[in-house]
């Protein structure tokens, strides 16, 4: 009798809505999971955003893709009589990046796909931008250069890469050799850093609102926070949303 006393009162204690002790476990899987889902909504909406039209400015394409100075090298150009040449390059320029960043969106999801997270546990309990800074340092060298190809094959489509030269060789005159040349590989970086900005624009909502966690593993795992680790799983308290 002693017993079935115990047991009630321990179901008591676990069922109390006033107990902010209210424990639960998810495991490494469940963790690495989660992020991977993370991530994989991150480029999807940053994929959505990046390839509309109008979605990047000229002037944020043309400062990405200037080294130092944007605005000196800008006026250079300008002084040298380039300033339409310099605007019909930047909107078509920019239109190859909205398209570059939709046919990103792919290679992204299978990068993500094919990532082992040995830290998994540990990027959910860090919070932050933690899962993008991972995705961003362990393959974001490998994602840039997969997705060079199809920015190139832009790049020819408008016959950028003479414009390019065309604009920059001049300038180079005045502002010696830290002009880069290299248009494809310039562009990809710009690409891929601002993906990796919108997924982390997208952690940090699914982080930080109930609303934006849309699958069942997200609410288990990113509606809570790690406590503790105990014979390799990880238990958790209840947090509020």
């Amino acid at each position: 009798m002693k017993r079935i006393y115990t047991l009630l009162f321990f179901a008591f204690v676990i069922s109390s809505p006033s107990c902010n002790t209210v424990k639960q476990l998810f495991s490494a899987d469940d963790a690495t999971g989660a992020i991977k889902e993370l991530l994989s909504f991150g480029t999807q909406y940053g994929g959505d955003l990046l390839s509309k039209k109008n979605a990047l400015s000229k002037e944020n394409i043309l400062q990405s893709i200037l080294p130092g100075d944007a605005g000196k090298i800008l006026s250079t150009l300008e002084t040298l009589g380039l300033s339409s040449e310099v605007s019909r390059f930047s909107s078509t320029l920019t239109t190859v990046a909205e398209k570059s960043a939709e046919k990103s969106v792919p290679i992204f999801l299978q990068g993500i796909k094919n990532m082992g997270f040995k830290d998994a546990v540990g990027i959910v309990k860090k919070g932050g931008t933690s899962a993008t800074d991972y995705l961003r340092s362990s393959i974001g060298d490998t994602l840039r250069r997969a997705i060079t190809p199809s920015i190139n094959s832009g790049l020819e489509e408008y016959k950028l890469v003479s414009q390019w030269n065309n604009l920059v060789g001049p300038a180079k005159i005045f502002l010696g050799d830290k002009l880069n040349l290299d248009l494809g590989n310039l562009l990809s970086g710009v690409v891929a850093n601002m993906m990796f900005n919108k997924i982390a624009e997208k952690e940090m909502a699914i982080r930080s609102k109930a609303a934006e966690r849309k699958t069942v593993l997200l609410q288990k795992v990113f509606g809570q926070v790690l406590n503790k680790v105990s014979n390799g799983n990880q238990v958790i308290n209840n947090m509020p949303n």
